[in-house]
């Protein structure tokens, strides 16, 4: 076959992008004579798929301030990547192209990383931890990045299998290691894979660090020689790194005497949808005491992710396995983790013995105030010394937790999208301890109490934080989400509801009767390939260049737009610019809009709220109408924010 003319004729026609076609001969020329590459290339066009050659090719998979993510698996399998499949069904190659999850785009990755390390830390031999989960070709990947760290001269600590993707922050910073690298795509779909980089702090990159590396990524290139260089080496890491892991998870516990009167009458279905989470979550519980009930046909790892359409814990169906068992069981609640086990989803029994999908936004609120009340129950907070916690989450989180926080005396702090930026604040308040105590013992050696001790004495102590989309954390030992430490608090929360005679819905129903019944949806459309990343774009653009004034009938009484306006926090460090819009309607709902930073999609949140008078609270039946009507508004507010946004991409 003639392979450049079948792709110029394909030009010619519109068949395929000129972006793609040029892409696609770099990448046939740079690949070995005889490869499996080139044969997969030859294969696609030879096919004619050229919508798949397109997506493929369109672009270089860009690494961006989170890193990689992309297809590893392409919606068509040729015969050179499908090769011999492993026993899960595996292809044996990731497939080939420009815009996809491969090995090529992991080393480059890989090497511009471990090159910025060495130019951050020219005095050492600088140090990476690796980690991965249980996806298609996350392995391979993982030791690929091991073996370009020690030709680039950084020594390697690898874990011997799956781990989760905080238990890789933590032990960043557990073993003073200068950066991390997790491969995982999170609850992407299954054919989906990613590369996460982490700085020494534990919290992935953000700037300046974030654009320097995406520099040096950019700048690199592919080496057949993986060959060590400077005497670095690779060490598998071993079972004392696991315990250390779990000795910190032990430390979120509040009242550890709470969940020893209250373990044996709490049950708990638990599964991790394949992924990672079985193996700190049910040890960690074993040691609290807990029996989980397990899902045993989730429990193995695989990236097929056979039983669900979706590893995502955010979908019901993705836990319809642990809710039919919870149903044999009358369990109290069913706790579910990602692939990487960053997100935690929960479905909670009523009082109908039914189970009910509860969200990210309720899930946080829960854990937000049963740990702030809790740790003001017990004297650790005071109303002195209140204004020195803080609870910490992202702009479009429910503010049913800044409600929290006011009621208490705590601050809070809203951030951009996005853990990492949760982490850069716990950074910047254990610089400004660690700044005011200079004598004291280093930062990492310090016991959780004499942390807090330091913080609540001057600084600002991470009570907790967490995001909608089904992150939390409730400790600065780690600077990501963290779903086996959310899946404890959660359990220590259920079995405080449980001592008091309550479920957790019920004690979520007293919560809005004080604080206010808040309410929030995500709705979403997606976007994919070529063509949907062109919508995407001009539907963005479009929020700039004429803001909607009215939305579902509703003047539009304020914008915010976070690309363009110079925004602070509450500590008055300036907000990074990012493409991210908030619509302020007249009657106080609010609409946030933004691209997702890792799908093809755009995100769009829908805020809505009442609240009781000043020191009263909603009776049962006052709770019953309110709820009604402001999920009603936020039913009809879709539609008509969909129709404008789907006449704005066209």
């Amino acid at each position: 076959m003639n392979l450049a003319v079948i792709i110029s004729e394909a030009v010619k026609n519109g068949q395929i992008l000129e972006s793609a076609a040029a892409n696609l001969e770099k990448t046939y020329q740079e690949a070995p004579e005889n490869s499996w590459e080139r044969k997969a290339i030859e294969e696609l066009a030879d096919k004619g798929l050229h919508t798949e050659i397109n997506d493929r090719f369109y672009k270089r998979l860009a690494f961006g301030t989170g890193g990689l993510r992309g297809r590893t698996i392409g919606k068509t399998v040729v015969p050179s990547e499908l090769g011999t499949p492993d026993a899960l069904g595996c292809p044996e190659h990731p497939c080939v192209g420009t815009n996809a999850m491969n090995d090529a785009n992991v080393e480059r990755a890989a090497r511009g990383v471990c090159r910025y390390m060495r130019k951050c830390f020219p005095s050492i031999q600088p140090t990476i931890v690796i980690s991965h989960d249980t996806r298609h070709f996350s392995r391979k990947f993982a030791e690929l990045v091991a073996r370009v760290a020690v030709n680039e001269g950084v020594n390697a600590c690898l874990f011997p299998g799956d781990r989760s993707t905080p238990q890789l922050s933590f032990m960043v910073r557990h073993i003073g290691a200068q950066v991390g690298v997790m491969i995982t795509a999170s609850h992407n779909p299954q054919h989906d894979n990613g590369f996460k980089a982490y700085f020494e702090d534990g919290g992935q990159f953000v700037e300046p660090h974030a654009s320097e590396a995406i520099k040096e990524v950019n700048a690199a290139s592919l080496s057949q020689d993986f060959s060590p260089n400077n005497g670095a080496s690779i060490r598998i890491l071993g079972a004392d790194e696991d315990t250390a892991y779990l000795d910190a998870l032990e430390s979120v516990v509040l009242d550890k005497e709470l969940l020893k009167r209250e373990s044996s009458r709490l049950k708990i279905v638990f599964t991790p949808i394949h992924g990672t989470g079985i193996r700190s979550i049910e040890p960690i519980m074993k040691r609290l005491g807990i029996d989980l009930i397990l899902v045993p046909e989730q429990n193995a790892p695989d990236g097929r992710f056979p039983t669900v359409k979706s590893p995502n814990p955010e979908n019901g169906e993705a836990l319809s396995m642990g809710i039919a068992l919870a149903k044999k069981h009358q369990a109290d609640a069913v706790i579910a983790t990602d692939p990487d086990c960053d997100r935690m989803g929960v479905a909670l029994r009523n009082s109908a013995g039914e189970y009910e999908l509860i969200t990210g936004n309720q899930i946080g609120s829960i854990l937000a105030h049963y740990r702030v009340t809790t740790l003001f129950d017990k004297g650790v907070l005071t109303p002195a010394n209140a204004k020195n916690a803080c609870l910490i989450k992202t702009f479009v989180t429910t503010e049913l937790q800044a409600a929290i926080a006011k009621r208490f005396g705590l601050k809070i702090v809203n951030t951009l999208t996005g853990f990492k930026y949760i982490g850069e604040k716990m950074l910047e308040y254990e610089k400004k301890v660690m700044a005011q105590n200079p004598s004291a013992k280093p930062y990492r050696q310090q016991s959780p109490e004499e942390k807090r001790a330091a913080h609540l004495a001057g600084g600002c102590f991470y009570v907790f934080g967490g995001e909608e989309s089904y992150g939390y954390s409730g400790g600065d030992y780690v600077r990501d989400k963290d779903a086996n430490a959310a899946t404890v608090m959660f359990a220590e929360a259920a079995a405080a509801a449980k001592s008091r005679g309550l479920t957790l819905l019920e004690y979520l129903d007293q919560i809005y009767a004080s604080f206010g019944y808040y309410l929030e949806s995500l709705g979403q459309i997606v976007m994919e390939g070529a063509e949907g990343s062109a919508k995407i774009a001009r539907l963005l653009k479009s929020y700039t260049a004429e803001p909607p004034k009215a939305l579902f009938g509703m003047p539009v009484a304020k914008v915010e737009n976070f690309a363009e306006q110079n925004l602070s926090d509450v500590d008055g460090k300036p907000i990074p610019k990012e493409l991210m819009f908030m619509f302020h309607l007249s009657n106080g709902a609010r609409v946030a809009v933004r691209g997702s930073g890792t799908e093809p999609k755009v995100k769009f949140y829908l805020f809505a709220n009442k609240n009781p008078d000043e020191g009263k609270s909603f009776t049962v039946t006052e709770l019953a109408e309110i709820k009604a009507e402001v999920k009603k508004f936020i039913a009809d507010l879709w539609p008509a924010i969909e129709s404008d946004a789907m006449q704005r991409a066209c």
